[in-house]
């Protein structure tokens, strides 16, 4: 398995009664591999992955093999800020023969040391043999895992590689320069892409890619074979839908968008609500600039614009039409004879 390129961090979709949507989880998986993406990552942020349970957990990482079919790598999330819940998630996914590699992120809430960190790693690594890829996400976590910490996970054999998602392109640089050049470096922001890649690194695990799979995919690709007038391009065109996946708690925006799409319907769990009127009315602007969904249609002009009047001269409640282009009517501010 070679995991390089645009890796789809997937929404969990959501039923109107709360349960976990697997048609359209289907559907998601399936658009996502024809559009050409590199490899699936179930169960992680931006699947809502803390209000699963236990069984609905495993159920998403498994509709997503299913679904896949073998098509495409699958990294599957399993986290906790209890080391020893961590191992046991990570074994029980890293069981499943279609599970590729595993996506575990440093323990929220714990805030454990630097040294901490490194043995919750190493604990994890050491009781599965499929690969583990570290999350850095302090701002969900409030735990940094620092370059130099991370060097020393990187000489654990089953250790392949790190999601970075800390946004400090300083400390991407510095992670870059600390670990071998066979020790895999994904950029967790969709916005920093080219830079991370610039610098060394194989790619996105993206939150974009929802949205836009082929765009980021042909984005990613360009970049990494050095076609960075390509790679440019798309960035430019898709750079306000990657910030505006922001502009709200992820995921709330990207799966505003999908529903838009008419991909999944915008369901989420509390805590998550649905978004402020202020910030959708934003995002629907910028996805229909990006052209994924359809702009409003055009107010009718005047002259196709009608007005309806009683009109007690033809006979008790008999209702006529007027143009708004005619004289009398004079849109709407007119009162053509015999009318109310």
């Amino acid at each position: 398995m070679q995991l390089r390129g645009c890796g789809t961090a997937l929404v969990t979709p959501f039923s109107q009664d709360g349960a976990v949507d697997e048609n359209a989880l289907r559907n998601l998986v399936a658009w996502q591999v024809e559009s050409g993406i590199d490899f699936l990552v179930p169960c992680g942020t931006t699947g809502e992955t803390p209000t699963l349970n236990h069984d609905e957990w495993l159920r998403v990482i498994d509709v997503t093999i299913e679904a896949a079919a073998g098509r495409v790598p699958i990294v599957a999330g399993a986290t906790s800020n209890s080391t020893q819940e961590a191992v046991a998630k990570a074994k029980e996914v890293g069981a499943r023969p279609g599970v590729n590699a595993i996506l575990t992120a440093s323990p929220y809430y714990n805030k454990p040391t630097q040294e901490g960190q490194y043995r919750h790693f190493r604990a994890i690594a050491e009781a599965v043999d499929k690969p583990v890829i570290l999350y850095n996400v302090p701002g969900r976590t409030s735990a940094n895992l620092e370059p130099a910490t991370l060097a020393r996970l990187s000489e654990v054999a089953n250790i392949a590689g790190v999601k970075e998602a800390s946004g400090n392109m300083s400390q991407i640089a510095e992670a870059l320069n600390s670990v071998p050049e066979s020790f895999l470096v994904f950029s967790g922001d969709d916005a920093i892409t080219l830079p991370v890649i610039a610098l060394g690194g194989v790619g996105i695990v993206s939150v974009a890619s929802n949205e836009i799979p082929r765009e980021m995919a042909e984005m990613t690709r360009a970049a990494l074979s050095n076609d960075w007038h390509t790679a440019r391009t798309i960035h430019r065109k898709y750079l306000p839908l990657m910030q505006a996946n922001f502009i709200e708690s992820s995921p709330l925006p990207v799966k505003a968008v999908l529903a838009m799409m008419g991909k999944i319907e915008e369901v989420y769990r509390l805590p998550l609500l649905p978004m402020r009127r202020d910030t959708r009315s934003k995002l629907q602007k910028i996805a229909t600039d990006a052209g994924l969904i359809a702009r409003p249609a055009a107010p009718l002009s005047a002259a196709a614009e009608f007005y309806i009047y009683e009109n007690w001269a033809a006979g008790p409640h008999k209702a006529i039409l007027h143009r708004a282009s005619c004289a009398q009517c004079s849109s709407g501010k007119g009162r053509p004879a015999g009318s109310s």
